[in-house]
């Protein structure tokens, strides 16, 4: 087994294909193929599937990437490392968060201070983040409940409770609060499964004996925020990501307080890497001041 092998390989997987793998790294497609060719005959194993112009892994391929991502990560590390001021100087931080909102002061003081980094933030429900950290496909992520596991490096932003909003033309605007009991009778905006807001609604609900049954059922904060504005429905979210919006209306919930505590999370043993270390330390900071 070579490097190069495994290299072409790994971009052979992760490009999807054995021409854009070349073009990654600046290869002829004929010896990015004779280096996959040689590592599957020495070893036996089939780790591509080639039908027609389409190239995906096998189950084999599958579990040999799970070991090459870890491998070529920790060597992007490596490189980091060695060159830690060149590193703050230009790169590019990803971030996958439930809610962009708890990230804005972070942001800016991270932007002020490493000008030259790029920072691209992509939305995502907790399944979502989970499994983009978990796949290499973000540095760092943003989450309503803090994950129990031991993999995860954490630094907590804020813990604040469930509220219902409507249009401010709603009949309910200005309802004092909601009970469970009259919010399982209304017509309901709510995220897909797997947001963590939806989850601990529908718990306490089942709890106390009530069916929370969307209206509307709606994929990603944005969009649940849009068609209750237009009146369609009684929306929810965490109070710190209610925002500043003239066209909706909180309404407190008159039941045991639901509290969403927001996280910065990132795999540990990426936590080394300068990007991801100078914002968590940025973080953390302005969480203790």
């Amino acid at each position: 087994m070579r490097y190069v092998q495994l290299r072409a390989f790994h971009y052979v997987a992760v490009c999807g294909g054995f021409s854009r793998a070349a073009e990654m790294l600046f290869l002829t497609q004929p010896a990015i193929s004779d280096q996959v060719r040689k590592l599957e005959e020495e070893y036996d194993v089939l780790l591509f599937n080639r039908h027609k112009k389409q190239v995906t892994p096998t189950a084999s391929g599958l579990q040999l990437l799970e070991i090459t991502r870890r491998m070529f990560d920790t060597e992007q590390q490596a490189l980091e490392l060695l060159s830690e001021s060149r590193a703050l100087r230009s790169g590019t931080l990803r971030i996958v968060a439930d809610a962009a909102h708890h990230l804005l002061h972070i942001l800016g003081q991270f932007r002020q201070k490493y000008p030259g980094i790029q920072v691209s933030v992509r939305a995502g429900n907790t399944e979502t983040v989970i499994s983009s950290l978990y796949s290499y496909e973000a540095d760092i992520g943003v989450l309503g409940e803090i994950p129990t596991g031991r993999d995860f490096e954490i630094v907590k932003l804020n813990s604040t409770p469930i509220i219902a909003f409507v249009s401010t033309d709603h009949p309910l605007a200005t309802a004092k609060s909601l009970s469970l009991h009259e919010l399982s009778l209304l017509p309901l905006v709510m995220r897909e499964r797997g947001s963590k807001t939806r989850a601990k609604l529908e718990d306490l609900a089942s709890k106390e004996g009530y069916e929370f049954k969307p209206a509307i059922e709606a994929e990603g904060r944005e969009a649940v925020r849009e068609i209750v504005a237009s009146g369609a429905g009684v929306g929810f979210v965490s109070a710190a990501e209610f925002g500043q919006d003239v066209r909706l209306v909180q309404i407190p919930i008159a039941a045991p307080e639901m509290l969403m505590d927001e996280a910065l999370i990132c795999l540990k043993e990426r936590s080394g890497g300068k990007l991801v270390r100078v914002f968590l330390d940025i973080a953390r900071s302005m969480a203790a001041g």
